[in-house]
């Protein structure tokens, strides 16, 4: 399979198959929270989906030259101070900690960004923006390029190999669109339950988990597509 059709692949299993939500059931706090309406929900989806792809450039640069093993940095480093050329050195044990600091600097950073320079956007995206450093949809995000840069993971069709920066940005940038698609999807459904009459012991978050789990089960609806697009593509 050729580049391209990898990133496609990439692209269609992270925002629809997989859906971080639905199917791994990650950043389940923003999804409950901010999806009472659907204005509310695609800025929140825009903005998960703008600080996970700035997380997931900087979580592949610094797991891919610094903390793998055999890094090229960490390596330059090691022969300076006097190392053994020969020993393999790896701060994978550091992963967490990184990204922890990457995906909160890269909040914001973007807020001040958006403040300075464009503060009407500011304004839409002010009020969502600090909820995004817990949200743990970027955190896995960057454990799932994580894998397929240490682990050297694989997608259908495709030999397992090291992930480039086009990949880890593909799945991370898709994968904040298949949460916006699904907040989007739970706002507008929560918007129409306020007309229906929901039994008491439901209201709330409980018929809110119900149509969580339904659209799930929707959503599985979407598994083996891969495969198919996948043989479509050689």
């Amino acid at each position: 399979m050729d580049y391209l059709g990898e990133l496609i692949i990439i692209a269609v299993v992270a925002g629809v198959i997989n859906n971080y939500v639905l199917h791994y059931f990650v950043g389940i706090c923003p999804f409950i929270g901010v999806s009472r309406r659907v204005d509310m929900a695609f800025g929140m989806g825009c903005a998960v989906t703008f600080v996970i792809s700035i997380a997931a450039i900087l979580s592949w640069t610094f797991t891919y030259f610094i903390l793998r093993e055999g890094a090229p940095v960490t390596a330059w480093i090691w022969q300076v101070f006097g190392g053994d050329p020969a020993t393999p050195i790896s701060l994978e044990i550091l992963n967490y900690i990184v990204y922890i600091f990457v995906i909160a600097s890269s909040v914001q950073f973007v807020e001040m960004y958006l403040r300075k320079f464009f503060p009407h956007l500011y304004k839409s995206f002010g009020v969502y923006l600090p909820l995004i450093t817990t949200n743990c949809a970027i955190l896995f995000a960057c454990l799932m390029i994580m894998k397929h840069v240490v682990g050297a993971g694989n997608v259908w069709g495709a030999e397992p190999h090291v992930w480039g920066i086009g990949q880890a940005v593909t799945e991370a940038f898709f994968g904040g669109a298949g949460f916006t698609i699904a907040i989007v999807i739970m706002a507008g459904i929560r918007e129409e339950l306020d007309h229906c009459d929901v039994p008491k012991p439901l209201r709330g978050a409980g018929i809110t988990l119900i149509v969580a789990g339904i659209l799930a089960l929707a959503f599985m609806g979407f598994m083996g597509v891969d495969r198919g697009l996948a043989g479509l593509l050689k």
